[in-house]
Formats: C-alpha cells, sequence, structure tokens
C-alpha cells in the first residue's frame, strides 16, 4: 500500500503480470506456471500443437540482444542434493540448432547453471532434454562443480551467447520432487491477544476507540500522499465513526483544505496503537464500491519513518520497504472483485514481485474474513479460512525477511492514483469493518516454557529477573491496552522496571525463535 511514487510505473506494470510463484513440477496447466520474460523474451500459453487439450509455455526471443530468456521463482525450493536432474520437454519450429541454458538462482549456494545443445533438424517435435547439475557450471565463470544446493528462482536462456530470434514451446519441467500443498500453516495461533470488536449504538454514529487506533492525517512531503493518491485524510466523524457494530471508513467528494493544500477527496487512514511480532490477523470486511477507490488492510514495520505515523516519533529509524509490510487485503488495483495480498521487502523494493490474487463475489455487498498467519518461518494469507499464498523465502535475510520485528495495523480507502480513474459519478461509499482480531500462541508457548521460563520477584519492586535455559532474545512489555512501553534486545536476565508505574503488565518474550506472554506486576 505504501509504495512510493518513483515506483509508480515499475508497481503497475509488475501488478498486470501478476508474478506468481510455484513450484516443480511445472506442467502450465494452471495459471501460476507464469514465466517473467526479460532483454526481449515474451512468454505466454498456449496450446501444445500435438494435442489442443495441453496447455504449454511459449519463450519467444525477439533476437535484440543476448542473454534474452526467462525465469520463474518457486515457493518450495529446487533441492539439488536430492535430485541433480531436471528434465523437461521443448518443442522447436525451426530447422536450426540451438542452446537452453537452464540456470539456478537466489539459492543457498553460487548461482550455477547447464547447456544443453539441441541439434538441426527438429522442426515441429518435441525433443526432450535432461540437464544434470552434477556437471554443473558456477555462473559467470569456467568452473565446474556437483552441485548440491537449494534455489528458489529457476532462469531459462534461449540460445544466449548470440543475437537469434525463435519461438520455443516448454513443457513438463520437472526436478523428480512430489508436489506438495505450499500453503500448510505451519503455527497456528488461537489466543486472541488484541481486538476491535466496533461496539457501538444503533442509529448513532460514534467516535473510534482512541485506545486503539490513531488517526494518521499528516502530509508527506510534497503535499499528496504517495501513490499519486489525491485524497486528505482527516480525523472528522464522516471519515470514521463506530455504528450498529461496525466501523466504517469513508471515503468522499469533497472540496476540503487542510495543511495549506486543497483537495477534492476526504477519507480515513487508521494506525492501530498495538503491534506485535507473529501471530494471526482476523479482518472481517466489506469494501467501497466505485472505480478509483482503493481500501487496504495492511501492517508496517513498527520502525518505519514515516511522519505522522503513530509510532514514528519513538520507534521511526528505517525507511520504507526495509521497515517490510504486509498487505493482507487490498482492492482496486485490479478488475472489480479481484482482491490481492502481497509482501514488499528490499528484495523486491515495492515491484510486487510477492503478490497473489482472489477473485470473490460482490466485495462490496458481501463480507470477507481478510487474514494473514505470520510465524518465524512463512507468512500465510487467507480468505475465509482458505489459505491461497504463502511467502517463504528459501534465504531468510534483511532483504527478503524483515519480519522479524513488531508491525503495526493500518485500515484505509485511499482514492484514485495507481486504483486508476475515479468514477465520475463517484460521491461516497465505505470500507465496513466488523472486527479486527489479533491471535498469538500466550497460553500454550507459556505451558512449553513451564519449566523453563520462570520470572521473579512478581510482583516486582525494581529488577525482574528472568530464569531461561536459552537466552532471551527481545523482551517486550506491553500494558493492558496493547501499548508498548519497553522494549530490550539480547537480555541480561534482567530487566529495571523502576521507572514504569503501578499495574499490571504483560510481558512478551522472544526465546529461541518462540514467543512466550507473562503477566508482570509492578508495585
Amino acid at each position: 500500500m505504501m509504495i512510493k511514487n518513483t515506483l509508480l510505473l515499475l508497481y503497475v506494470f509488475c501488478f498486470s503480470q501478476v508474478l506468481n510463484a510455484q513450484q516443480m513440477p511445472i506442467d502450465f496447466s494452471d495459471t501460476q506456471d507464469v514465466f517473467t520474460g526479460f532483454s526481449g523474451t515474451n512468454f505466454t500459453r498456449v496450446s501444445d500443437p500435438q494435442n489442443g487439450s495441453n496447455d504449454v509455455g511459449r519463450f519467444q526471443n525477439s533476437g535484440g540482444a543476448p542473454f534474452e530468456g526467462a525465469f520463474i521463482d518457486l515457493i518450495r525450493p529446487v533441492d539439488l542434493d536430492v535430485n541433480k536432474i531436471v528434465n523437461m520437454r521443448v518443442y522447436i519450429t525451426d530447422n536450426l540448432t540451438h542452446t537452453i541454458l537452464l540456470k539456478m538462482e537466489q539459492g543457498t549456494g553460487q548461482d550455477v547453471e547447464v547447456p544443453v545443445g539441441i541439434s538441426a533438424g527438429n522442426q515441429n517435435s518435441w525433443i526432450d532434454l535432461s540437464f544434470d547439475f552434477a556437471n554443473a557450471i558456477v555462473s559467470g565463470t569456467n568452473t565446474s562443480i556437483n552441485a548440491d544446493e537449494e534455489y528458489s528462482r529457476v532462469t531459462f536462456f534461449f540460445d544466449p551467447s548470440f543475437n537469434q530470434a525463435g519461438i520455443f514451446l516448454v513443457d513438463d519441467i520437472d526436478d523428480g520432487s512430489t508436489p506438495t500443498d505450499p500453503n500448510v500453516i505451519d503455527i497456528e495461533y488461537t489466543d486472541l491477544v488484541w481486538s476491535d470488536e466496533f461496539d457501538s449504538p444503533s442509529n448513532t454514529q460514534v467516535p473510534i476507540n482512541s485506545s486503539n487506533w490513531f488517526h494518521q492525517t499528516q502530509l508527506p512531503a510534497g503535499g499528496s500522499w504517495f501513490n499519486g493518491e489525491v485524497q486528505h485524510y482527516t480525523d472528522r466523524l464522516t471519515n470514521s465513526y463506530m455504528q450498529d457494530g461496525f466501523l466504517h471508513i469513508v471515503a468522499k467528494r469533497e472540496t476540503f483544505t487542510d495543511q495549506g493544500e486543497t483537495k477534492q477527496f476526504t477519507s480515513a487512514r487508521l494506525n492501530s496503537k498495538f503491534a506485535f511480532t507473529y501471530g494471526r490477523v482476523d479482518v472481517r470486511a466489506k469494501l467501497p464500491f466505485g472505480d478509483g477507490t482503493w481500501p487496504a488492510i495492511w501492517t508496517l514495520g513498527k520502525n518505519v519513518n514515516e511522519a505522522g505515523g503513530f509510532w514514528q516519533p519513538q520507534f521511526g529509524n528505517v525507511d520504507w520497504p526495509f521497515c517490510g509490510e504486509i498487505d493482507i487485503m487490498e482492492h482496486g488495483l485490479g478488475a472489480t472483485n479481484h482482491v490481492s495480498s502481497a509482501l514488499h521487502t528490499p528484495s523486491s523494493f515495492g515491484n510486487t514481485q510477492n503478490v497473489r490474487e482472489r477473485v470473490l463475489n460482490d466485495v462490496a455487498n458481501n463480507f470477507y474474513v481478510y487474514s494473514m498467519n505470520w510465524s518465524p518461518n512463512q507468512i500465510t494469507f487467507l480468505i475465509d479460512d482458505v489459505p491461497f499464498y504463502t511467502y517463504n523465502p528459501a534465504i531468510k535475510d534483511q532483504n527478503t525477511w524483515p519480519f522479524d520485528a513488531d508491525q503495526y495495523m493500518l485500515l484505509n480507502v485511499a482514492m484514485g492514483g495507481i486504483a486508476g480513474g475515479i468514477d465520475p459519478n463517484f460521491q461516497e461509499d465505505d470500507m465496513v469493518i466488523d472486527y479486527v482480531r489479533v491471535y498469538q500462541n500466550t497460553a500454550s508457548i507459556e505451558e512449553d516454557f513451564k519449566s523453563e521460563v520462570k520470572l521473579f520477584p512478581n510482583p516486582v519492586d525494581e529488577v525482574l529477573n528472568i530464569q531461561s535455559l536459552e537466552p532471551v532474545q527481545t523482551a517486550t512489555l506491553f500494558d493492558l491496552v496493547g501499548t508498548q512501553v519497553l522494549e530490550l534486545k539480547n537480555v541480561d536476565r534482567q530487566i529495571d522496571l523502576q521507572s514504569l508505574d503501578s499495574g499490571i503488565y504483560l510481558l512478551q518474550l522472544e526465546i529461541d525463535g518462540r514467543l512466550v506472554t507473562r503477566k508482570v506486576v509492578k508495585r
């Protein structure tokens, strides 16, 4: 949701391509078997010329440059330690000789590649090819290697060393592995730790709960919101309110001047005053109707340096996208009723490489539960409890996985920008939210750690001691409304609480990648 203006065209291009991740084998039988061409190669799915009921991949070289090719990112990496051979079928449309280079990238080892030649005289016929990575070459060198690492990107180069136009049909790319469900949730989070049910009277509009939410209204530098959005965000009751047990975020056509800027639309953007690491988010909502509306349910790293945000004054020391962004639901970036989920990281740098789309039925009139399940290992997106996309990069580092620290939630309806032209007849509509719920495993994890983790003294006057068999990576203290009051890294088994007011707090400890939450009483 927070893509910078300078990346607008790149975002639109990549979104229109609907870049999909997949796993072996790849037979082009479904819409996720999509390669991304580069340097002049164009990819499409077509029918097998010898079997009209079989879909295959069509790769067309322009001939305008060497090293034209295409790649696909995999949900489950190719493991060359288990299977050295990658097989595929290729259909040649001419009588020329050709070379196909198969390269493995984005892995735990050096990039490796294997070339295979195709002799002349195979016009209009399928050929079986095998790429043996026991005899691979380290990319960019002449060094031979018996490759045995995992790789999450598969790249093909067609006639890589010279400029030659051509059409290649490809089918049945297979590394010998057995397909698995890529969206199996690894950790189920079941304990409700924070929620807003938007309890409110009937027939009366009342303000949102300011203990849970913060209105973000400050314009970014330059006087306009990112992505070419054309609205003002306000804290007025006309743009956000509770009524009949629902939250309403209302986008309106109206002339409104604020911070020295006059705009023709208003809406609201809410920051949660609760931030968390790992857990599940459920949001039941129906969405505004009309071209140009852009509703979003999403999260940002609490450390994002964005002036005007709730967490920025105390924690904002990292620029986007290094803070990480999780888009649980966006609507308006594609056709009506096409909702999407996405991740933004330094490695994708806002180009929505990690995005998936679902087509639903009448999102403006039907409620759906949009969910995100975030563990230390993966992030899975669900709609009505059905998983449809999991982000699980083979290498998790600061570029691919800025998702090991607190994120906070945002709810907003933007207007225009990437969402396109606004319907000239649009006057106002709203995103209606029934509830927002965050789950973690406080009770079950406490049970797991019962014999390992102890706090004493508790109640505590000054120094709280932590007894744990494993080092405490992070200790985070929250008050009872979910506001973070303290965060410490690499804790030395003691926390000084002398400066805290008396009361009850929740202490969340990260130990060996797992979380345990305990109640602390400060006297």
